[in-house]
């Protein structure tokens, strides 16, 4: 079963101390497709965060992965990152 959405928000609260975190829940825009046929989730999450200073990208979707890496595939189908630096978000 997929968690919510606070829920989700305070696994990366754990993981990204301080930073700026949004967590959306996208799993109705997915409904019939393969992924959400075993009640796993589609989110969105936006987080601002000093950790990603002079990371590139693929970097920082590591570490936001790895935050949930325990939920995947069984929890949450995908994750739609926007990682950010306090300066890239202002």
């Amino acid at each position: 079963m997929r968690p919510d959405v606070e829920t989700l928000r305070a696994r990366f609260a754990e993981h990204f101390p301080g930073a700026t975190i949004e967590v959306g829940d996208d799993s109705h825009l997915h409904a019939g497709h393969a992924g959400a046929a075993g009640g796993a989730g589609h989110f969105s999450v936006r987080l601002v965060s000093g950790r990603f200073e002079g990371l590139r990208t693929v970097a920082r979707h590591r570490l936001v992965y790895d935050a949930v890496h325990d939920w995947m595939p069984q929890r949450i189908h995908a994750l739609v990152i926007d990682a950010r630096t306090p300066a890239e978000a202002s």
